[in-house]
């Protein structure tokens, strides 16, 4: 969490589309125009807000799906196999090499949640590089 980004920001533009809204309301007749403006700006706004933050997350699980799926076929020869969602793969992610294989095969067997792969991997690999 980047907490002027998920925080103050979302915090600001709310704040505007609120008082942007009162404005509209309050407004004479010959500032309607303005007000509207105002509240069409903040809710481009939060619609920018929320894309910015989900469009490189969902680039990122692309990248870290590729990532596994070669880290799984550097150790097994074969691909992920296509029945694991993107969670299930995204959790896979902190699982070291000695557990990965077993836990994929565990994964799709018992149709694993991605919570339930988490508290499955004995020795964590962190990630400190997701944004």
């Amino acid at each position: 969490m980047v907490p002027g980004f998920h925080y103050l920001g979302l915090f600001l533009i709310l704040g505007l589309l609120g008082h942007s809204i009162y404005y509209l309301i309050m407004s004479s007749s010959e500032n309607k125009l303005i007000g509207l403006f105002l509240v069409l700006i903040s809710i481009i706004l939060a619609i920018l807000w929320i894309y910015i933050r989900t469009f490189p997350l969902k680039a990122q699980d692309r990248a870290i799906r590729a990532e596994e799926n070669l880290r799984f076929y550097v150790l097994t020869g074969k691909l992920l196999p296509s029945m694991l969602t993107i969670a299930q793969t995204i959790a896979l992610r902190f699982a070291p090499d000695e557990e990965l294989v077993a836990l994929v095969d565990r994964a799709v067997k018992e149709n694993l949640s991605a919570k339930d792969i988490k508290l499955s991997i004995k020795n964590w690999k962190a990630d400190y590089h997701r944004v």
